[in-house]
């Protein structure tokens, strides 16, 4: 592909946007109810990250508005999550709040190399129940993460969040201070939750966070609050001192790992809703990649987060009538207003009410129905999604896609290698004397190092009493190098023990891994390599005829 067709496949363009006024009115509209829900998310994940409240709001604006305009999906929306929140949180522990844009910076240049060496499409790799194993775990920790908050204690930065719940119910059990904030979660989760009963359009967090500020600034609830946030926006370039980048290397690539795989996920979500509806434009996952990178680099550098696409502000997009990126834009700019006009306001928010939305958002994003599919669907699918989940929760998010990945490709080579066989049938056509010195033998499935053995072991045990054997290639649909050398050793066996091997059906992309790897030399003859059935078999009953001649 050319350099210009390339930059026109990953950079924006005309059609990216579609000002016909139905279009614009849906799109603005979608944006500005996706920027009333994200504003308690943005706050709540840039204090659930240790960055910061001002963290997250810089993040939902600077990294909403470039991904919207660079990124490949057209109704993506970008910005704070849970899943970077839970990522985030132990390098603040152990590097400090000042490392995060750093990071930011460099995670998102990875993933914009990864991006321009198009390896968007990579994610499709991802197996179903590893997905949803992480989403569940993500979950989990999340939920985790606002237990101490919620019971009106604090938990030593880093600390796993499993245990660090445990601990805090403990202190809840046999203290006194949770009364407030366990009160004011309450009453968060219970408008989150009862109000979308009343009427779908009520933008029930916002309503939840409002109600609930004003109660407990009516009964001066002793609690903490947000307290201070910027009223503006400055770019400030994070430092790079080399022993630090070197430190945080691993974090980087944690980082850069989970935003690209969140967001193309969430891109791919996208693209499935909006089937069937009004028409919007394709998605790109290379692009989609350039533009996170680009979003993470501008986060960073105004002292934001990194981003990754938002699965569950994207629904509400779609579920809103977005139409292009737009929307995403548009969200953006509704939260830059709150910055420019309502910070006061906002720093007298509960850091418990902000656990209180993260909590019934965690629990809306449990896949349930999925999770029942995956579990019904095999055990080999159901102990993989287990495994993800639990790694996800008991120690990190990128050991558990690894973890996820290996039980995955265990399974899958397990079956792989279950499916391999090779058969011995009956002669075609009429039978002749001397038929029962020959056998055929047909392979199917993958000859590869898990396979290669027990099929070719099983093989040489049935061949007493026989001259000539037939193997049959041609429904052997995958050869690997390990199963070209373990066939030419078995021929070596064979023809050393007095029986002739004849070979039928090689497939083209199959004959020059036999022949490297010598196991077609291992033929006693040339003409001993067939194209069909009947030519191998007239040729095995001719020299059956003079073994035995009658």
């Amino acid at each position: 592909m050319s350099v210009l067709a390339t930059a026109r496949e990953l950079l924006p363009g005309r059609d990216d946007y579609d000002f016909r006024p139905p279009v614009l009115r849906a799109d603005l509209l979608a944006g500005v109810t996706v920027g009333v829900v994200a504003l308690p998310l943005a706050l709540a994940f840039g204090v659930s990250s240790g960055a910061g409240p001002a963290a997250g709001l810089v993040t939902a604006v600077v990294a909403g508005i470039v991904a919207a305009v660079f990124g490949g999906s057209p109704v993506q929306v970008s910005g704070p999550t849970g899943a970077m929140a839970v990522v985030l949180a132990p390098i603040v522990a152990v590097h400090g709040a000042s490392s995060v844009a750093m990071v930011a910076v460099l995670g998102g240049l990875v993933v914009l190399v990864a991006g321009t060496a198009r390896l968007g499409r990579l994610v499709g790799y991802l197996p179903w129940p590893v997905v949803e194993g992480f989403t569940l775990g993500i979950a989990c920790i999340i939920f985790l993460q606002q237990v101490p908050q919620a019971l009106g204690t604090t938990a030593s930065p880093g600390r796993n969040p499993l245990p660090a719940a445990g601990t805090a119910i403990a202190h809840a059990v046999t203290g006194t201070g949770a009364a407030w904030t366990a009160a004011i979660v309450a009453l968060v989760a219970g408008l989150m939750l009862a109000l979308p009963k009343l009427h779908r359009g009520i933008p029930a967090s916002l309503v939840a966070v409002a109600v609930t500020t004003v109660a407990a600034e009516i009964v001066h609830a002793p609690v903490p609050r947000i307290g201070g946030l910027p009223s503006t926006l400055t770019p400030a370039l994070p430092s790079f001192a080399l022993g630090t980048v070197r430190d945080l290397a691993g974090a980087v690539v944690a980082v850069a790992a989970l935003a690209a795989i969140e967001s193309l996920l969430s891109a791919r979500v996208a693209a499935t809703m909006t089937r069937g509806g009004p028409p919007v434009g394709p998605t790109r996952p290379d692009r989609e990649l350039v533009g996170q990178g680009l979003a993470s680099i501008a986060s960073g550098l105004f002292g934001g987060m990194p981003a990754t696409g938002a699965i569950a502000r994207t629904a509400v997009n779609v579920r809103s009538g977005a139409r292009t990126r737009l929307s995403a834009i548009t969200h953006a700019l509704v939260i830059l207003a709150v910055i420019y006009a309502a910070t006061g306001l906002v720093s007298r928010i509960p850091l418990a009410v902000l656990a209180g939305v993260l909590m019934v958002t965690s629990l809306r994003m449990v896949p349930f129905a999925a999770i029942r599919e995956v579990v019904r669907a095999s055990r080999a699918s159901a102990i993989t999604f287990a495994a993800t989940a639990l790694v996800t929760i008991a120690a990190d998010l990128i050991l558990a896609v690894e973890i996820g990945l290996l039980v995955a490709a265990f399974f899958a080579l397990r079956h792989l290698a279950g499916a391999a066989h090779a058969r011995r049938e009956p002669l075609q056509g009429p039978a002749t004397a001397g038929d029962e010195h020959i056998a055929v033998f047909r392979f199917e499935g993958a000859m590869f190092w898990g396979a290669s053995e027990r099929v070719l072991t099983d093989l040489a045990g049935t061949t007493d009493d026989v001259d000539v054997v037939v193997l049959r290639l041609s429904g052997l649909h995958t050869l690997d190098a390990t199963g070209a050398k373990a066939l030419g050793e078995t021929i070596e066996e064979l023809e050393g023990r007095g029986v002739t091997v004849l070979v039928k059906g090689v497939r083209q992309h199959h004959r020059h891994l036999l022949t490297a790897t010598g196991a077609l030399g291992k033929l006693s003859h040339g003409n001993h390599l067939f194209t069909t059935l009947d030519e191998a078999v007239t040729h095995a009953r001719s020299h059956v005829r003079h073994a035995h001649p009658a």
